[in-house]
């Protein structure tokens, strides 16, 4: 019974795993938006849009209303910002440790120069 939860879960984070439909997302945080507005934002093809929108709405955390001629989409609920957030957070810190890393892995690869000062260090410098 734990697998159909875990596959579950693995099948809405690959639904997730679209450049478009997280940007899409990001851009519903701020509130019910017409698709002319997202277009706008992404600047792709109108088709392509209309196929990540529909992933998102079958999978139930967009939702779609028509005002007019217009369709507005809008998140279905706080859960899905809270998980922008927490990845945004989650993303911040794993980048910055990368960051961390490449500096130390450069200062290494540049060893010390014959006056003992870091091979990215002149003389002079504070």
């Amino acid at each position: 019974m734990a697998v159909a939860l875990y596959q579950a879960k693995a099948e809405f984070f690959r639904m997730l795993g679209h450049p478009v439909r997280i940007r899409v997302l990001e851009l519903l945080q701020a509130g019910p938006t017409p698709v002319r507005d997202l277009l706008a934002e992404l600047e792709i093809e109108p088709s392509s849009l209309s196929q990540q929108l529909a992933v998102l709405r079958r999978s139930g955390i967009v939702t779609a209303t028509r005002e007019g001629t217009t369709v507005v989409y809008a998140l279905a609920g706080g859960d899905v910002a809270d998980l922008l957030r927490a990845a945004r957070r989650i993303l911040t810190g794993l980048i910055s440790e990368q960051h961390a890393l490449l500096a130390e892995l450069r200062a290494a690869a540049d060893g010390p120069r014959e006056d003992g000062l870091p091979s990215n260090r002149r003389p002079g410098d504070g």
